[in-house]
């Protein structure tokens, strides 16, 4: 049996809040995680899409990026993007 090298194994306390609302095209069903661990930065996963990524503001303002990590088309990431600039 190979012993594993771990890079880190850390316990750490979050908050998760959970969120469902409906768009104009698409739902959304989010866990949102706080933690300390990314500078700020939540983890938003799309639990619908089986998808996540590390957000901040500056994602947020970033062309395109909830589109790409979160497959959206232009409408529903304008939708996704307004929401999470209320709680990010």
């Amino acid at each position: 049996m190979t012993e594993r090298f771990f890079l880190y194994d850390d316990k750490e306390n979050t908050t998760t809040r959970f969120i469902s609302f409906v768009g104009e095209h698409q739902r959304f069903d989010l866990a949102i995680i706080q933690t300390g661990r990314h500078y700020g930065k939540h983890l938003v996963l799309d639990m619908q899409g089986n998808r996540f990524a590390i957000i901040g503001q500056d994602d947020l303002e970033e062309e395109g990026y909830l589109e790409f990590a979160f497959q959206l088309n232009e409408a529903d990431a304008e939708e996704l993007r307004s929401f999470l600039m209320e709680i990010v």
